[in-house]
Formats: C-alpha cells, structure tokens, sequence
C-alpha cells in the first residue's frame, strides 16, 4: 500500500491525521448555518421554521445510518494494514453498495418517512406545507448523501484525511452559492434550501467517487480485478459487515437516547433550565468535534495495526493518540472554565439563561475533561472492528445513566441531572476499558 500516506506512529505523525478532520467536522454545522442564513435573510418566518424543521428531520434520518462511515473505516484500515488492496477496494463497493442501496430505499420509503416526522414533530399547517416541499426535493440526495458516507470511511481508512476535508468544503461551498441562487435570486423559499443541499451532495458523492477511485488506483498492488467480485459476494464478509454495522446503528441510537434523555429531565424543570442545558451542549458539541479528530486517527492507526497483527504498532497509536487526546481535553476544560461564561454570551442575550448556564458551565468542563476516555476507546474499538462492544457499552451506559438519572434529579434537580450525565461518559470508557485488554491480547506480542 502507499506508504506515503501513512505517517509515523509520533504524536506529529497523529496530528497530521487529525488536524484535517477537526476542521472538518468543524465545518459539518456551516450546512445547517448557511441555509439558516439565506433563509433567513431571503425568506419568511413560515420558510426559516420549515428549513429548521426539515433539518432536525433530515438529521435523525441521516444519522441512523453513520455506520456506513465508521464500520467502513475499520474494514479499510484493516485490509490497508495487511497490505491487501484487493479486500480493500472490495469492502469499499460493499459499503457504496449498502449506502447506495439504503439511499434509494429511503426514496422509495420517502411519503410514510415524512407522514410520521411531521405526525411527531408538529408545526402550524402553513410550516408543515412549505416544509414537505424542501423535503420532497431534500430526499432525492439519499443516495448521494449515505454512498458519501462511504466513501468519507474509505477515504479515512486509507489515511486520507485532507480528501476528507476537501470533499466538506466542496459541500459547504456549492450549498451556499446554490441556496443564494435559488432561495435568493430566484426566490423559491425553503424548498429552495432543499433543491440546493441536494445538488451540493450530488456534486460532492460525484466528486467523492472522483477522489477516491484515484486514490484505490494508486494503492492497487494486485493483479486481481478492478471490482473483485469475488470478494464482493463472500458471504462471510458481507454478513461481517452487516452485524458491524448493526452494532454500530444500536450504538448510535442508545447515545442518542442518552442525550434525549438529558434534554427531556431538564424540561421538567422548567424552561430558563431546558434552555441553559441546550446551551451547555453546544459547547459540550464543539469540544466533541475538536477531540473526535484523534479518535479518528486512532482508527486509522489501530485498524492497520490490527489488520498487520502488530501488537507494538496497536500500543504506540494507542499511546500517542491518547496523550494528545488528554492534553487537547484538559485545555479544552480549562478554556471552558475560564471564557465558557463570554461563549455563553455569545449564544444567548438572555439574561435568566445566561445566569443558569454560568451555574451549571463547571459541570460541562469537567464532562470535557473526562470525556476524552470515551471517544479515544471508542475510535480504537471502531479501527478494531470491536463493534459488539461499542454496542454493549453504548447499552450499558445509557441504561445506567437513565437508571441513576431519575432519583439524582429527584433528590437534587438539575445538579443531580448532571451529575447522572458525567456518569453517562465515564460509564461509557469504563465498559469498553473492561474489554480493552483482551482486544490487545489478541495480537501477537512483537519479539525483538
């Protein structure tokens, strides 16, 4: 495989992986900001409530199915590890095959998905309507938008992260000028919103297919077929991947119950609460993005390492992805704790929530500070393809969260709440730290 893609297991090494994907990630909110802001600017109360509404919609749709990125990232990583180009090119058409797949399901699926989004989110009749028509031009880009899961994975696997982050700009870049186009010059409102998204991903999986068929080109080293069918239709791998991904869809669905948890306790207590929390979180999101990048790379590292059957490689990724990991945590708490009060500021003019917020920011830098444990496991379990302990700690976690949740919040309100909440995240490592060990044992030990 190309070498020239794969850094040094160093701390700098790591960095080089992961600075790209912060400032991708980073970049994932400006879709959602630049069509709020065209909107908002071109377009009616009725228009920016529809695109907003559309948005939540499309996010809980989309975000089901984020197994086609990380189970993609550990079949390829691994496949790149042992040298095997073949099994990786064809774990990349099996994951643009389900994601692809999955896509034109959803297109199909498309009149009872928005029925029962709008049954359960509810909006005025004038919101709903102008609502189905960004989302009946939204959808189209199903298949655009899972197949670029897919390849967002691959792309990571192989270690190309500054591709990554290219195909997120092309995105956010062709999203905005098509949104000004036509929300904005041609004045078709939010269903305007939703033709513009769905170009920009079409252009972006056309792209994304561009990228990546020339990076597979560079690394191929065997003589085998462009598409390995063979391999393909190995229905030992396929049922593989289709447990990983799974797990990894159980995984993501107890997490979002977990946080939907969180913000439905704090409803109880009351608006200025709920609001304040809301805030808190928005914080807590943009440390996630931040510290994500080094669990990434521990994917990438871990998953060649384990695809290698390299115990001393698996332990230098581990080991320098995790002090980095631990280094951004706590500045990231101590920024928090120190200018946390000036962002809250910045997020809401307030003052009742920006009072609660402050009183409540200590509990969100100590989460900071902690949850680096959670993500760096989770990025190595995800390289290993470890998926059924991802979903059992996921499980296990929420479930005690939600467990000790109701009488912490009984006893001591929204303090007790988010004491349950630190919880949630270090319960999260301490279930994937118990089946840590046997992951690494089942390397060889590397002799001098």
């Amino acid at each position: 495989m190309d070498a020239a893609h794969t850094p040094p297991i160093t701390r700098r090494g790591i960095l080089s992986l992961a600075w790209p994907i912060v400032l991708a990630n980073a970049a994932t909110p400006l879709l959602g900001l630049v069509d709020t802001a065209v909107i908002g600017n071109t377009g009616s109360v009725v228009d920016l409530g529809a695109v907003g509404l559309g948005a939540l919609i499309f996010s809980f749709v989309f975000w089901g199915f984020g197994f086609l990125r990380m189970g993609t990232t550990g079949f390829v990583a691994q496949a790149s590890g042992r040298g095997d180009s073949a099994e990786v090119r064809a774990a990349v058409v099996r994951a643009l095959g389900l994601g692809i797949g999955l896509g034109i399901l959803l297109l199909i699926l498309q009149a009872p998905t928005a029925w029962v989004a709008l049954e359960l989110l509810g909006a005025s009749d004038d919101v709903e309507r102008v609502t189905r028509g960004y989302y009946d031009l939204r959808i189209w880009a199903a298949p655009a938008t899972l197949g670029t899961y897919a390849i967002l994975g691959a792309l990571i696997g192989l270690g190309r992260t500054r591709h990554v982050l290219l195909l997120q700009l092309l995105l956010n870049g062709v999203n905005m000028g098509l949104d000004v186009l036509f929300a904005g010059v041609m004045e078709m409102g939010a269903p305007g919103i939703g033709l513009g998204t769905a170009l920009a991903e079409w252009v972006a999986f056309l792209a994304g297919l561009a990228i990546l068929a020339g990076v597979l080109r560079g690394e191929r080293t065997d003589d085998e077929g462009w598409i390995p069918m063979a391999r393909v239709r190995d229905l030992a791998a396929a049922r593989e991947v289709l447990g990983a991904n799974a797990d990894i869809m159980i995984r993501t669905l107890f997490l979002l119950l977990g946080f939907g948890w969180f913000t439905n306790r704090g409803a109880i207590f009351g608006d200025t609460i709920l609001a304040a929390n809301h805030v808190l979180l928005q914080l807590i999101s943009l440390s996630a993005y931040l510290l994500d990048g080094y669990a990434h790379a521990s994917e990438i590292l871990v998953g060649r390492a384990v695809g290698a059957r390299a115990r001393d490689r698996f332990d230098r990724a581990v080991r320098a992805s995790t002090e980095l990991a631990v280094a951004s945590a706590v500045v990231l708490a101590v920024l928090l704790a120190v200018l946390g009060g000036a962002a809250i500021d910045l997020l809401t003019d307030l003052e009742p929530i920006r009072e609660t917020a402050r009183s409540f920011l200590p509990w969100t830098a100590v989460y900071v500070a902690l949850s680096f444990a959670a993500f760096q496991l989770d990025g190595i379990f995800i390289g290993a393809t470890r998926t059924r302990d991802l979903r059992n700690a996921s499980v296990l976690s929420c479930l005690g969260f939600i467990g000790v949740s109701i009488p912490l919040a009984a006893r001591f309100g929204n303090t007790g709440l988010w004491a349950a909440f630190l919880l949630f995240v270090v319960l999260r490592a301490i279930a994937l730290g118990a089946r840590y060990r046997g992951l690494r044992d089942d390397l060889p030990p590397t002799h001098p």
